[in-house]
């Protein structure tokens, strides 16, 4: 069974939470391992009726049998991931690096007061650059260090990797998105760490070989919550009249929404190196396809995938049609999408808006 991560290839919200939760009941990985930054970004995943938002936990949280982990390269929160398990009643599921670090209050409110974080930046405030700072100064403590933690701690490496050898699915669910990603993405105005595949990978303990699948997640119009470069945004007024009013899961504000930029999906895709591609919010496009999980796009739609195919040269395989976990057009698993010609790119697109 292959070794899958899923990152994201925009500025983050890309539905992630949703083709990880789908892929968690698809494939019924043995283990989901969170990989990424830590809490300051919240997963969301809308399965049977009910809204899960996750800060800590994987979205495979979802399926009862897949083993939830937190890898050494996440950071910790200790009050708001023991908040997560109780809340979800998932205390036999779930592991915690014993390596993980550990955000401190002082580290929240470190990062409170530095003007260019909160002002600039527009950082969540959750306390990881400090933290991060102090890993890389050996002066932090780590889960192993925290008592409450301690009925959680595991070798999530060992585990991860021990399954891959015994022929089972481990699915890494990655945090953030390429374009926040302190190495390639526009800084400063990024996360405190890189957020590609590569290091995802790292943060659960795989070596690359140990992966099989890459799958990068875009959405058709993407948004960004906090400051920084969105070449192709468009005013707020429009998103509106487009019915795309969305905020953060965390921070609570109001997210900035753009127009699909094939630019910088495509050196998204250059970095990562996906075996798949994830396109969600396609209901944005063409609210005739929400909740669409197979049969002939509407022609709006079907033009819009063909165009992302086309600037991307390769095939868009997971199609995300709304917000629940099942409203997915899967044509890894031979749901065809028909390609119906007859509509511009132009004319997808949102009023002086432009394709990139």
């Amino acid at each position: 069974m292959p070794g899958t991560i899923v990152v994201g290839g925009q500025w983050g919200d890309e539905a992630k939470g949703k083709i990880c939760s789908y892929l968690a009941m698809r494939d019924d990985p043995a283990i989901s391992v969170r990989a990424g930054l830590g809490p300051g970004a919240g997963h969301t995943v809308v399965h049977e009726g009910r809204t899960l938002r996750m800060r800590q936990l994987p979205s495979a949280v979802i399926n009862p049998r897949t083993r939830l982990l937190l890898g050494a390269g996440v950071l910790i929160r200790p009050e708001v991931l023991l908040r997560e398990i109780d809340e979800l009643q998932v205390q036999d599921r779930v592991g915690i690096d014993h390596r993980a670090s550990v955000i401190e209050p002082e580290h929240v409110e470190a990062e409170a007061r530095d003007a260019f974080l909160t002002d600039r930046v527009r950082s969540t405030g959750s306390g990881h650059g400090p933290a991060l700072a102090a890993r890389a100064m050996r002066t932090g403590r780590r889960a192993e260090d925290v008592p409450e933690l301690a009925p959680y701690l595991v070798d999530v490496a060992a585990q991860a990797n021990t399954a891959l050898d015994e022929g089972r699915h481990v699915l890494v669910e990655g945090t953030n998105g390429y374009g926040l990603s302190v190495l390639f993405g526009s800084y400063p105005y990024t996360v405190g760490k890189d957020s590609t595949a590569s290091t995802a990978a790292a943060d659960a303990g795989l070596g690359p070989l140990a992966i099989d699948e890459v799958v990068l997640a875009f959405r058709t119009y993407p948004i960004r919550v906090g400051a920084g470069p969105l070449p192709t945004e468009i005013p707020q007024s429009r998103a509106e009249e487009l019915g795309i009013v969305e905020f953060g899961t965390v921070t609570g504000r109001r997210r900035r929404v753009g127009t699909f930029d094939l630019d910088e999906a495509r050196e998204s895709v250059r970095v990562n190196r996906p075996s798949r591609i994830a396109l969600t919010f396609l209901d944005y496009i063409d609210p005739a396809c929400r909740g669409m999980t197979g049969g002939t796009l509407p022609e709006a739609a079907a033009e819009f995938v063909a165009w992302v195919e086309e600037g991307l040269q390769r095939p868009v395989d997971l199609i995300g049609t709304g917000p629940d976990t099942k409203d997915l057009i899967d044509r890894t698993e031979g749901s065809p999408v028909s390609r119906t010609a007859g509509t511009s790119v132009a004319s997808l697109l949102p009023a002086g808006g432009e394709a990139r």
